[in-house]
């Protein structure tokens, strides 16, 4: 199944950065987003960050736990971020983590893939339930 939709995010530090060596800066972040469409629900989690001293050069990871209803079925999952920038170009991972699924939605895998044009950001999810 795939669904696609719109969704807010307000991103807020959770403590000051930390500098590595050699111009490495290390930050953490709260997510707090809202998913429109299909998924309809509210997620929470956190974010780590690493800033290099290069300008466009960045990496992250997170997770974030999906409250609501996904196409109608009701419960909670956790998704799991990884992403890289350089240069202008970048690569982003989100799939949901195995067996973190409650309620209706058991069993649920898939991946999402987030795109963010004219500063509206858009989720397309690739997913599967059982039967």
């Amino acid at each position: 199944m795939k669904i696609s939709g719109t969704f807010d995010v307000k991103l807020e530090p959770l403590d000051a950065a930390t500098a590595g060596e050699n111009g490495i800066a290390f930050g953490r972040m709260s997510i707090d987003k809202t998913y429109q469409g299909a998924l309809e629900g509210r997620s929470r989690g956190e974010m780590l960050t690493v800033m290099t001293q290069v300008q466009g050069s960045a990496g992250y990871v997170a997770a974030e736990q999906v409250t609501g209803s996904l196409s109608g079925k009701r419960g909670s999952f956790v998704l799991q971020h990884y992403g890289n920038m350089k240069g202008g170009g970048e690569f982003l991972m989100l799939q949901v983590v195995p067996d973190s699924a409650t309620g209706e939605l058991v069993g649920l895998t898939g991946k999402m893939d987030i795109r963010i044009e004219d500063g509206q950001h858009f989720y397309d999810f690739d997913y599967n339930l059982p039967d």
